[in-house]
């Protein structure tokens, strides 16, 4: 199972260099788990960068996979983690479904079950 975080998103919805790091785990969707919190980041950025058509068509790929919603008890797991609120919500979906988070954000560092790609 994978969970793939915001930013990891956005740099393979928009092609970058940097895109092939998490296309493995986006494009099985099979695997994919993909938390609400994901969705909202990603789904607001494109909204305001490159509109509503664009913003939909991204929803729809990232619904390929299997939406996570935040309830009660996975807020209570991803408040016990010392990260940011949607890094904490991120890192408890990945950790409910044992599965590995691909970032490249620097906050998920050195923590076990984390495919962390730095940023050049």
């Amino acid at each position: 199972m994978n969970v793939v975080d915001s930013s990891a998103w956005l740099e393979y919805l928009a092609d970058t260099d940097r895109a092939d790091l998490f296309a493995e785990a986006i494009e099985d969707a099979e695997t994919l788990i993909v938390p609400s919190v994901c969705i909202y980041e990603v789904y607001k950025k494109v909204l305001r960068e490159r509109g509503e058509d664009s913003a939909n068509q991204v929803f729809s790929s990232m619904s390929l996979g299997r939406v996570v919603d935040l309830d009660s008890s996975l807020a209570l797991e991803a408040a016990r983690h010392k990260l940011p609120l949607a890094d904490s919500i991120i890192f408890a979906t990945s950790l409910r479904f044992e599965a590995t988070l691909w970032t490249q954000d620097s906050h998920f560092e050195n923590i076990e079950g984390v495919r962390y790609f730095p940023k050049q």
